[in-house]
């Protein structure tokens, strides 16, 4: 965990209400994707944590709706304008644990943190490959580079995301971009399955549970998911006081006993959650 000074590269409403907003600094503490940041604002006293979309070694993306006075503040904000930020803050995903072929689920500016998980998910099933392709090939380079038009197994893995209406979507060419297929659900009917997105999932699934999925959305839609869902791993969200697990604030009761949102989670796994 570090404490940094981010400053706003670009801050783009993305849709009525939803803004994309591109901070530079280090993120050399974002071990996962489905880690966090929290945000410090001026003349507010308890700090707004984000869910990372996107990352790389100089800067970093949020996706946030416009629900209060903290992020009111942050739509008004500019570039060059800037904040200190708590880095590195949670449990990510599991990687090793996610089969190919995972369904991800999300809902609204909720669904931002798949889009990093993907393209870790692509960078990792692209270098098996290569491995067993080209055995003797080694990498000397201390870090990788993610060609996102070079996914080797398009349509391996399928996202699931909803929205009110088609209105409301947004990033969808960004998740288009990464080879995989982007299944929609919109409550109205305007684009993709009418519905929401566990109506998505049955169609899916023909009416069987999928056998893995991961999941980020308001919680009342994760709870839905996790029982039409065999395995996976689910980003849950709760009210947090310090976001680094001192004040116990967000701590849930699961099947392995209490757990802090901020420290143990946010991603839990599927036979952890407790409804």
């Amino acid at each position: 965990m570090k404490d940094v000074y981010f400053s706003i590269k670009e801050n783009i409403e993305a849709c009525p209400g939803t803004y994309q907003m591109v901070l530079m600094g280090d993120t050399s503490e974002i071990t996962a994707p489905g880690q966090f940041i929290n945000i410090k604002l001026d003349g507010l006293f308890l700090r707004r944590p984000m869910s990372i979309c996107d990352y790389d070694e100089g800067s970093l993306t949020i996706v946030y709706r416009v629900v209060g006075e903290g992020t009111e503040m942050m739509s008004k904000m500019t570039e060059g304008d800037g904040f200190y930020a708590l880095v590195g803050l949670g449990n990510g995903f599991d990687l090793e644990a996610i089969p190919k072929g995972a369904v991800m689920v999300g809902g609204g500016a909720g669904a931002m943190p798949m889009y990093a998980l993907l393209k870790e998910l692509i960078e990792r099933d692209n270098h098996e490959k290569d491995e067993t392709q080209n055995p003797s090939t080694t990498n000397t380079s201390d870090t990788t580079v993610v060609d996102i038009n070079a996914n080797t197994n398009p349509g391996a893995y399928k996202l699931i995301i909803g929205f009110n209406s088609e209105s409301d979507i947004f990033f969808m060419k960004e998740f288009e971009a990464l080879g995989i297929e982007v299944i929609p659900a919109t409550l109205d009917g305007s684009m993709g399955v009418k519905g929401t997105v566990v109506d998505a999932m049955k169609m899916l699934g023909q009416g069987e549970k999928l056998p893995y999925v991961c999941a980020c959305g308001p919680d009342p839609m994760i709870e839905a998911v996790h029982k039409w869902a065999e395995d996976g791993q689910y980003d849950l969200s709760a009210r947090m006081g310090c976001g680094f697990g001192a004040c116990v604030g967000c701590t849930i009761e699961t099947n392995s006993g209490p757990k802090r949102v901020c420290k143990e989670g946010p991603i839990f796994k599927q036979e952890d959650i407790i409804w």
